[in-house]
């Protein structure tokens, strides 16, 4: 197969589509879209998400360290692309979307109660890498609803649906439903 030589891009494929929730629970809290989102460590828990300086979003992650990371899944396409899309400084995307804000555990942004998934963080470090500052956040709670769960209490991804989007394209996507093996399977056994 040939390959054509591009200049270097943000080609990672796909990316989860999740809402993050800043600000302050009881004090007009916002959702910011953020595809570029990924798990950092494992012990303890962490996840980075990246955010442009100019987003009305940065501010309020910075100034209380603190926001919750919810997944999307494919109900949720025209609410994840609202608040990617529209400002928290000229709307409040919660009454806009018809999404829920609900208190959280630990951490005082909301969770949004129509996410499968919702992970509450706490901010350890900041980096300004350019365009986009990377908040590195140890997750301090998780929240999954149990009707996205199977019988034995694990994760059932199709019943999450889980929204994707893939950059270059700009296109959202959902519908995980191939399984090609499970981890470790070439180990074979033992």
């Amino acid at each position: 197969m040939a390959k054509k030589s591009k200049k270097p891009a943000t080609m990672l494929i796909p990316l989860p589509a999740t809402l993050v929730t800043c600000g302050e629970y009881n004090n007009n809290p916002n959702i910011i879209t953020i595809a570029w989102c990924g798990i950092v460590c494992a012990e303890p828990p962490m996840l980075s998400i990246a955010v442009r300086e100019n987003r009305f979003s940065f501010n309020l992650i910075k100034q209380i360290g603190e926001f919750v990371v919810n997944m999307t899944g494919g109900n949720m396409v025209e609410q994840t692309d609202f608040c990617g899309n529209h400002s928290g400084k000229d709307y409040d995307k919660f009454k806009e979307t018809g999404l829920t804000p609900e208190p959280a555990e630990k951490v005082r942004s909301p969770l949004i109660k129509e996410s499968p998934i919702n992970l509450e963080c706490r901010v350890k470090e900041t980096l300004n890498l350019g365009s986009h500052h990377i908040f590195i956040a140890e997750i301090i709670a998780a929240h999954v609803d149990e009707a996205v769960l199977d019988s034995d209490g694990r994760l059932d991804v199709k019943k999450v649906d889980p929204l994707i989007y893939c950059t270059n394209a700009r296109q959202y996507w959902s519908g995980l439903s191939k399984v090609h093996g499970l981890y470790g399977f070439t180990r074979g056994k033992k």
